[in-house]
């Protein structure tokens, strides 16, 4: 049951995240209260690779080494639950 709780929440942040690079594309959008809760929450964590990895020009490589991290975190997190349950 925690596993799919964990999964869920991770599933929720990916699709927030994914919808704050989709929303950057439209900034008409980034005014909305919607946008700003998704920017509030997403771009701490976006950040933290920005700096690291600056834009080609128009192109921003940085959320895909994001979506790859969070994806290991999810991992990590799930081996660490599954050994603390059994």
């Amino acid at each position: 049951m925690i596993l799919k709780i964990v999964d869920l929440l991770f599933w929720v942040y990916l699709i927030m995240l994914m919808i704050r690079i989709l929303g950057s594309w439209i900034p008409e959008l980034m005014g909305t209260r919607f946008m700003l809760f998704i920017t509030f929450y997403t771009d701490p964590y976006l950040n933290l690779f920005r700096r690291f990895i600056p834009p080609l020009g128009m192109i921003d490589f940085s959320p895909i080494v994001a979506f790859l991290c969070l994806g290991f975190i999810q991992t990590l997190v799930k081996a660490a639950l599954t050994a603390l349950i059994r």
